[in-house]
């Protein structure tokens, strides 16, 4: 894999196999014991399409493993929800690709939990039978579902610090990353 005679081409693969062990310990901590809905996905799907832009990397490796990941927790009726869910997350990350201070950061973050929030309490309404389907019966899904909301953006959050800040520390210690930062947008 390593070609002295293309020097770009290794710093790539070292990137991504970076950003690749970054994902591996988001899969990880996500088995172990946390609170509800307290997990680095959101932010490792955030993350991911941030550092591997428009490529079929940036879905692949997070929903490989989420699914990793359900291998261990176990898998449920609203799988398609979350999926889905996570490659908007993918998506907000590649909008924010460019952007990646505090202040940008912060608001995909938001908008991660914000629509996995939306779309996982529509799914809890529409494909489980604990609400009415009627438009009060969604409000109260979305009601019953607010300290979960807190949770998912408390983990957001804290594992996307954990993430770009351990990337953009790992990226201070490795001179390649640095100097390709403005070819790869990393």
């Amino acid at each position: 894999m390593y070609n002295e005679s293309n020097p770009n081409r290794n710093t790539a693969y070292l990137r991504i196999a970076i950003i690749l062990c970054f994902i591996l310990f988001a899969t990880i901590v996500r088995i172990l014991p946390h609170p509800w809905n307290f997990t680095p996905v959101g932010a490792m799907a955030l993350f991911a399409g941030a550092k591997l832009g428009r490529t079929w990397l940036a879905f692949l490796l997070p929903l490989a493993a989420l699914f990793a990941g359900d291998l261990f927790v176990g898998f449920h009726k609203l799988m398609l929800a979350v999926y889905l869910s996570f490659a908007l997350s993918v998506l907000i990350g590649m909008l924010f690709r460019k952007r990646q201070s505090v202040r940008p950061l912060a608001l995909a973050t938001l908008l991660g939990a914000t629509q996995f929030f939306l779309i996982t309490n529509f799914a809890v309404w529409a494909f489980l039978t604990g609400y009415a389907k009627t438009l009060s019966g969604l409000i109260t899904c979305y009601a019953v579902g607010l300290p979960l909301f807190g949770n998912t953006l408390a983990g957001d959050a804290f594992y996307t610090a954990v993430l770009f800040g351990g990337y953009a520390l790992v990226k201070h210690f490795v001179p390649a990353l640095r100097e390709t930062q403005s070819s790869a947008q990393a």
